[in-house]
C-alpha cells in the first residue's frame, strides 16, 4: 500500500463510477478474507469457478472449500494453481498470496522466477508444470 486513507477518498470522490475506481485501485484495498477477494475477482473477470477449477487442476471439493471460505489456509502452490486457473496477472497473483497469508513470489528463487514469467506471459497451468520438470523445481499441484 503507497496512498493514503485519505489520498484513497480523495480518489474515490473523483471517480465517475465504482467500477472506475476498484480497477484503478485494487491493489490499495483490504480484504477481510480470502474467499471475498476470490469473490470479487471472479466476479470482476466474468469467471466460473467450474473453469477456473478446470484450469487449476485442484480437487472440486477443495477448491469449492477455498471460495466458500471453509478451508482457510490452503497452500501456496494451491493459491498458485488458482492464480493459474483464474488467468491472474503477476499483480494480481502477489495479492491474491498476501490475502492468503502466504509467502510473496521472491524473483531471486529460481522456482519462484519461472512461476513469475509464466504468469507474466500467461502460460497456462499444465505448460508452467512442465518448465517446472524441465527444470527439475516442485511441481504446482
Amino acid at each position: 500500500m503507497e496512498k493514503s486513507t485519505n489520498e484513497l477518498l480523495e480518489i474515490l470522490k473523483s471517480k465517475k463510477t465504482y467500477q472506475e475506481f476498484l480497477d484503478q485501485e485494487i491493489g490499495e484495498l483490504v480484504f477481510s478474507s480470502l474467499s471475498e477477494y476470490l469473490e470479487m475477482l471472479i466476479n470482476e473477470k466474468s469467471l466460473k469457478k467450474s473453469d477456473i477449477i478446470l484450469r487449476s487442476n485442484l480437487d472440486k471439493n477443495y477448491a469449492y472449500q477455498i471460495f466458500n471460505g471453509n478451508k482457510t489456509n490452503p497452500s501456496r502452490n494451491k493459491i498458485l494453481m488458482l492464480a493459474f486457473g483464474m488467468g491472474l496477472s503477476l499483480n494480481e497473483t502477489r495479492k491474491l498470496l498476501k490475502i492468503a497469508s502466504q509467502s510473496d513470489l521472491y524473483v531471486r528463487s529460481p522456482r519462484d522466477s519461472l512461476i513469475m514469467y509464466c504468469l507474466n506471459n500467461n502460460i497456462s497451468l499444465i505448460t508452467c508444470n512442465e518448465y517446472l520438470s524441465d527444470f527439475n523445481f516442485e511441481l504446482l499441484e
